[in-house]
């Protein structure tokens, strides 16, 4: 039976308060049969869910698109909802029924609807302690909708009647404050009542006004906290009230004493707050409000502490068994005014002790004063933590029970995606490795560590790991939001800061030479310009990305050419290089590999994906001028570092992994430095080398060049320098250093050593698109069309991936029998085609659920060749053995 499912918006289900004008509509189909493809589609929308009042009607309209369909046709009003439904044909003419409804709810449009003034608290409450803003209003009739549209300079919690409204948490989120702020729309209906009620909001100094970066530096942004909110409440009769932030809202400390993003809160229950003060207006612009582009952080998981530790120290501390983000909430009973705190840690030190040196300033501490009332609950408003362990402080013998702690995982709530397994455990414990560390570091932006006085949204580390996000988890909306962050905050030359927002305006050091300006952009961070939006469309099919980021990412490519006397090399300024790479002098942060070719590598490299841009969006003058200036970059590149006899002049691992993926070399010179980077492994007993830049690549270059024996054998070493070095030291999530905790037990530093970074993790893109085989083509992204391709070596029994695409569910599941025979397992999902590719497979020796490939539907053509047998498919679900 053919279904229209999973109905999305703008990337979402149902949506209130967006601010797209022209959204687009995407769904994925299922059905039992095999060779399923949609011819065509109709969709509908209306202002309301019986579609008695429908707004437009496409028609059946041939096309077998069914992602990112826009609305064009419809003028969208503010806070108007609108309904929405499906139907599609398939290539057998098999019609489907409409679709379930959906909806989507605009926010505010234009500015003239902001009526809301923004209030702050006296400065006495600006942040220490957090101030509390208080309005009661009186409502008559029946309520048959009410939203309230709010956000603030700092983070805000809205109470209503005494409920917390909303699931969100760090809202409004984090972006660059100067010129863009999220606003987020909350269904309030259910908390109304009729008569007098009562609407709070709470403010915390967060990412706005608080302290952030490793120099302490507060109120990068702003120096007063403040409130905009406005509440639309509709009744029955047909009439509407509007309540909004204004003079006439009253002011009061709150019981959050103190409350830092690093350092942690303090809460006073024992406090009680009576006094007010009338709220002071601020004059501060509305002209930047965006409505939420992402998914909001929510509480996602609860984890339960495994045991209680008393340390040789005398610490009591709680394990929780899995380093994480977020907070610990606990129950307690005591006398008023009992202090007791709770300090975080990733780590035990060698000796068994609570250990926070890597932490640095960030204390990471939250406090808690009893009210004396009985059974009280804390849990923090304003701040998170990177963890594993706690220490108790202040607690009694009898208020320590494992079932009083819970451990809360807060995360962005992205759909997790996708999932990796295989025959041997410590290759899924380094898949739920990344996966953890994905989930501690995208809160609102994908930072590079959760836990120290850090917390930045790096872009080197977020251009390293996209892809394989990109297999975890729905990460388009994350990165559409964080990427507007990014243009906003290039210079006027188009150079891309280091962290985005840019934060770090005074704590990078000055030169040593004062002529030269402070580092701001470096190559491989900056390039997160082009490589992220590129990703996200060949991810998920979303051109759209590629043309509201085009300027951003062509800004980017003339920043390089400006930077050198020559515009093909780019061969001054501040580089990281291959980051904490293994093969300079010992505890060096920057590697052996030379870093004006590094930089000059990804500038080719982002040439290119900005010339496949251009054709993408029709661009063709801008197409034949960057495919002429990557011409130039490569020649310029193999004139500087290229012997004439063909020898890369950059011996390091990470030297010959760029110049082989970014295809960067003649066949000559590609050959030797196939045979380079296999000698350099044998010289490293198979082991790596590499650093932030050259390990995303390592194990597909060698996969892809005849080598993935070796690809096997590195990823199966246990010893350093590896990634199973870590587990067998207990990691749970991906660490900074490759030694992060040495042989020895000791730490490889206290000022840079976090536990919970998740860049090294871009192996898991590896096990996705090469162990399990799942590949997408990018002449038709989304996965509209893809590849399964696995490439089977020793050390694996089975292994399987299973991913919902932007079209349905695909899965690679294979395993070997004692004699080498394979069985692979593969699902298509309707209306996508599929080429399973049988490495070293005979075409007579492949059957499909054991039958001859001649005479099984869904397959269209099978070809042979020396690397194995390539099967076409169309949809459905498959059996080879071979």
């Amino acid at each position: 039976m053919l279904e229209v499912q999973d109905l999305r918006i703008e990337y979402q289900k149902n949506p209130i308060g967006i601010d797209v004008n022209h959204p687009r509509i995407s769904w994925k189909l299922t059905s039992n049969n095999r060779n399923v493809m949609q011819t065509s589609y109709r969709i509908q929308v209306a202002l309301d869910d019986s579609f008695e009042n429908i707004l437009w009607d496409s028609q059946r309209v041939t096309s077998d698109q069914s992602n990112f369909i826009t609305l064009n046709e419809i003028t969208l009003t503010s806070r108007t909802r609108y309904y929405y439904r499906v139907k599609v044909t398939d290539n057998h003419e098999n019609d489907s029924e409409w679709s379930n409804v959906n909806y989507f709810e605009m926010g505010l449009l234009a500015k003239e609807d902001w009526i809301a003034d923004w209030i702050t608290a006296p400065q006495k409450w600006n942040g220490k302690p957090s101030p509390k803003l208080m309005n009661k209003f009186s409502l008559e009739g029946s309520v048959k909708k009410a939203r309230v549209y709010a956000t603030a300079l700092g983070l805000y919690e809205l109470q209503l009647n005494g409920s917390r409204v909303g699931d969100d948490y760090f809202t409004p989120g984090w972006t660059s404050y100067d010129t863009r702020l999220q606003y987020q729309t909350y269904d309030v209906t259910d908390l109304l009542i009729e008569g007098e009620n009562e609407l709070q909001g709470l403010l915390g100094n967060g990412w706005y006004k608080g302290n952030l970066g490793w120099e302490g530096n507060d109120e990068i942004f702003g120096n007063r906290l403040a409130l905009l909110a406005q509440m639309h409440v509709e009744f029955d009769d047909g009439k509407e009230v509007v309540i909004t932030t204004n003079q006439d809202w009253e002011a009061a400390e709150s019981q959050i004493r103190t409350s830092e993003l690093y350092h942690g809160e303090t809460f006073d229950a024992s406090m009680e707050v009576e006094h007010t003060e009338p709220v002071e207006l601020l004059d501060h612009t509305k002209d930047i409000l965006v409505a939420q582009e992402n998914e909001p952080v929510r509480k996602i998981d609860v984890l339960s502490p495994v045991e209680v530790i008393q340390t040789p120290r005398g610490e009591t501390v709680l394990d929780f068994g899995q380093n994480m983000v977020g907070w610990v909430a606990f129950d307690i009973e005591g006398k008023r005014g009992q202090e007791v705190e709770i300090k975080h840690a990733e780590i035990l030190d060698a000796d068994g002790n609570f250990y926070t040196a890597n932490l640095r300033t960030a204390k990471q501490t939250n406090k808690y004063i009893l009210g004396g009332k009985g059974k009280e609950t804390f849990e923090p408003y304003f701040s998170f933590q990177g963890f594993r362990y706690v220490e108790l402080i202040g607690f009694e013998e009898n208020q320590i029970n494992l079932k009083n702690f819970r451990g809360v995982v807060l995360h962005s709530d992205m759909e997790i995606t996708g999932d990796f397994t295989c025959s041997d455990p410590i290759i899924n414990q380094l898949q739920h490795n990344i996966l953890w560390g994905l989930k501690g570091n995208f809160l609102d932006v994908p930072t590079d560590c959760p836990q120290r006085d850090e917390r930045l949204g790096w872009t080197g580390d977020a251009q390293m790991f996209i892809r394989t996000a990109s297999y975890l988890a729905n990460v388009g909306p994350f990165f559409k939001k964080w990427l507007r962050d990014l243009e906003a905050d290039q210079d006027n030359e188009g150079g891309v800061p280091f962290v985005v927002p840019n934060v770090l305006h005074s704590d990078m050091e000055e030169p040593q030479d004062k002529t030269e300006q402070k580092p701001y952009s470096s190559a491989a961070w900056g390039d997160a310009a082009v490589i992220c939006p590129w990703t996200i469309y060949i991810a998920y099919g979303d051109e759209r990305i590629l043309a509201e980021q085009y300027e951003s990412m062509k800004a980017w490519i003339d920043y390089i050419k400006s930077q050198g006397e020559n515009p093909y090399l780019w061969n001054t300024g501040f580089h990281f290089g291959d980051w904490l790479a293994l093969d300079s002098k010992p505890d060096s942060y920057i590697g052996a590999t030379d870093r004006p070719y590094i930089a000059t590598a990804f500038f080719a490299y982002s040439t290119s994906l900005v010339k496949r841009t251009a054709k993408v969006l029709g661009k063709m003058e801008d197409y034949r001028y960057f495919e002429e200036l990557e011409g130039n970059i490569v020649h310029a590149l193999t004139d500087e570092f290229i012997t004439p006899n063909g020898k890369l002049a950059v011996p390091t691992q990470t030297g010959q992994i760029l110049a082989l993926m970014f295809d960067l070399l003649d066949s000559n010179a590609k050959d030797r430095a196939v045979l380079k980077l296999k000698e350099l492994l044998e010289e490293s007993d198979y082991h790596l080398t590499t650093g932030f830049v050259g390990t995303p690549y390592l194990n597909h270059v060698l996969t892809e060049n005849g080598m993935n024996d070796a690809a096997y054998k590195l990823l199966f070493q246990k010893d350093y320098p590896s990634w199973l070095y870590q587990i067998t030291k207990g990691a749970t999530t991906i660490w900074e250093h490759w030694d992060g905790i040495k042989e020895d037990g000791t730490f490889w530093s206290t000022d840079m050593n976090s536990f919970n970074h998740y860049a090294y993790g871009a192996i898991g893109d590896w096990l996705y698109r090469k162990v399990a085989g799942i590949e997408l083509n990018e002449e038709k992204p989304g996965f509209k069309d893809f590849m399964i391709k696995p490439y089977i070596g020793e050390g694996l029994d089975f292994a399987e991936a299973n991913l919902e695409s932007p079209h349905g569910k695909i899965r690679s599941a294979w395993k070997k029998d004692e004699a080498g025979n394979v069985q692979l397992e593969a699902t298509i999902p309707p209306n996508t085609t599929a080429t399973i590719h049988l490495l070293e497979a005979k075409t007579d020796n492949v059957k499909e659920s054991d039958k001859a490939l001649s005479t099984i539907d869904g397959i269209v053509s099978v070809n042979a060749d020396n690397s194995g047998v390539r099967i076409s498919l169309t949809s459905g679900e498959y059996a080879f053995t071979y």
